[in-house]
């Protein structure tokens, strides 16, 4: 069954995301409000490079708004989850929405939500839409425990769909059977929904933690060759 155009694309664009992000291990610093002011500027112009930095330099506001939700081991899941929040969150703003990061929380963490809502699992999780949404001034970015990076390591719009469909194209080719189902069922390119860790590791009949660790071993095979044949 092929995936509707939009729904691969994502998928494309989030695993490139995961491959970029894994190779330094780190999210971008947060940005100045007149840094975002500047690129939400030019992202309205149609610089597709603006939205790309967006993205990227609000990655560890995902993290943060993951962590309050995330229970034993579902932090990974929640922020691949969430960054699809993000994405959206950055190609729908407008400036007359105030704060970007305000907006974007919003987003992330109704993503979250709905995703929570499908595993049936909101009842047991907390909710922090008091602190997210009443925070005018975007503080919930300000995460101390992570090392920011240059503005430029951030690659361009073009390169992550360029980066996203060579990473698709090259699973089969260079991941074993096990490893490329879960890459596929993890960054929805299977079905366009992504699946968390539990319910990669119940499918597959292995650990959550095991799944975890195909996962980064399969990203890393695919940016190797990505590394070489570039």
């Amino acid at each position: 069954m092929f995936l509707d155009e939009m729904l691969l694309l994502l998928a494309e664009r989030t695993l490139a995301l995961a491959l970029h992000l894994s190779a330094r291990g780190s999210f971008p610093k947060p940005l100045e409000e007149a840094e975002e002011t500047e690129l939400v500027r030019r992202m309205a112009e149609g610089d597709n490079e603006a939205a790309n930095q967006l993205i990227e330099h609000n990655l560890r506001l995902v993290a943060h708004i993951a962590k309050k939700y995330a229970r034993s081991g579902d932090a990974d899941d929640l922020v691949s989850i969430g960054s699809i929040g993000l994405i959206k969150a950055v190609h729908t703003f407008r400036p007359e929405a105030g704060r970007l990061t305000t907006y974007a929380s919003r987003c992330i963490e109704n993503e979250i939500r709905m995703h929570l809502r499908a595993c049936k699992k909101l009842k047991n999780t907390s909710t922090i839409s008091d602190t997210v949404t009443r925070d005018k001034e975007g503080n919930e970015v300000q995460i101390t425990d992570l090392m920011g990076t240059d503005r430029d390591m951030v690659p361009d719009e073009v390169a992550l769909r360029i980066d996203g469909s060579r990473a698709r194209r090259l699973i089969g080719e260079v991941l074993d059977e096990r490893e490329a189902r879960v890459i596929r069922l993890r960054y929805g390119l299977e079905d366009g929904a992504p699946h968390p860790q539990h319910e990669v590791a119940a499918q597959l009949g292995i650990s959550r933690s095991y799944v975890s660790r195909i996962e980064k071993r399969a990203l890393g095979k695919l940016r190797e060759r990505m590394e070489e044949t570039h």
